[in-house]
């Protein structure tokens, strides 16, 4: 029996999404009526096929049902604990604590470079700061637990004190408790929650949100020809499956980001389809971050080599991001990126 899935597409954005909302000729994403949508693409591990949703009456009864639920999941108002979804999308910025990150390693690392960089970030717009001490870029090896708290703790000690919302970029579980005793909100953890088998037990115990990120293999093997059946899809259900067992797990809150994960076990191909179809993740209920900040893909389509000179891909991959409703976008370059979004919004809205 095929199995379906439900991508919001053909997006309407400001006055005229409004208008269209209050008319019932287009459905909002999260609630809000400032974006929406008049078509969907029900796609099958076989076919796929889009229809304005004036024709879901005429569909068959089950597939009918499937595609409501959907429609549901898209449309709710998105709650994180210690966000705010009213006005989108939400910029993570990035403060690697680390001496080999693909693009800013050893930046932050000396006296207090890191502080005065997440008070840049904070100044620049960023709405969540995104702390990390162990590089996961391909080839990149594993740090030990107290080499990474050590790169970690100086600079979040001093933050703490500008009271912004703080997420922690980690795949361990003693990392992960060791910040939440110093009062982060968030955990990055980009393994998808499998690196550590003690990872699902601190997130109960501590009820803090946390990003699901979706990964094939770890930083030193992801890249080597990552396969699949269909990206897209393989990834919802990893999702889902993943959904699924934290709730049998007993964590039962919703304060759960979705992150597909551009770049970790993908080839550009893969990166590209994603991108593409990135608005199919809504339907699972969920605010989804997206992150293409400086990555491999753009030098791979632009002929640009050092990770400095992607400006331009990480800011038109984000835009495209945003026209799929995307809630959170995790960037290197909070200012550039939100200019862009402050002119994008002026000209559409």
């Amino acid at each position: 029996m095929s199995r379906y899935y439900t991508r919001a597409c053909n997006f309407y954005f400001g006055t005229v999404s409004k208008e269209k909302v209050k008319k019932k000729l287009s459905v909002p994403i999260h609630g809000n009526n400032l974006i929406s949508f008049d078509t969907i693409e029900v796609f099958s591990r076989k076919s796929s096929k889009k229809l304005s949703i004036k024709k879901i009456n005429k569909l068959n009864n089950k597939l009918k049902k499937k595609i409501l639920i959907d429609l549901k999941q898209i449309s709710k108002k998105k709650y994180i604990k210690g966000l705010r979804f009213s006005n989108l999308p939400i910029l993570m910025g990035v403060l690697n604590l680390t001496p080999n990150s693909f693009s800013d390693g050893g930046k932050y690392l000396k006296k207090n470079l890191g502080e005065l960089q997440a008070k840049k970030l904070i100044k620049d717009g960023c709405g969540i700061l995104d702390i990390g001490g162990e590089a996961t870029n391909p080839g990149s090896k594993e740090v030990n637990v107290n080499k990474e708290w050590k790169r970690i703790y100086p600079t979040l000690f001093k933050i703490k004190k500008y009271k912004k919302f703080i997420s922690l970029d980690t795949r361990k579980s003693m990392i992960m408790k060791k910040g939440i005793k110093n009062k982060i909100n968030l955990v990055n953890d980009v393994s998808g929650l499998e690196h550590d088998p003690d990872t699902i037990k601190v997130l109960k115990e501590s009820n803090i949100p946390f990003v699901i990120h979706h990964t094939q293999g770890n930083p030193q093997t992801m890249q080597k020809n990552p396969r699949y059946n269909n990206v897209l899809l393989d990834i919802y259900d990893f999702f889902e499956k993943k959904i699924k067992l934290i709730r049998s797990k007993g964590i039962k809150h919703n304060n759960i980001i979705l992150d597909p994960g551009i770049g970790f076990g993908k080839n550009l191909k893969h990166n590209i389809t994603l991108l593409r179809n990135i608005s199919i993740f809504h339907s699972l209920g969920f605010p989804v971050m997206v992150g293409t900040s400086r990555k491999r893909f753009i030098k791979t389509l632009s002929g640009k080599n050092d990770t400095k000179e992607r400006l331009g891909g990480t800011i038109t991959s984000n835009l495209l991001a945003i026209m799929q409703g995307i809630q959170i976008l995790r960037v290197h370059d909070v200012n550039e990126v939100n200019q862009s979004i402050k002119v994008f919004k002026y000209l559409k809205f």
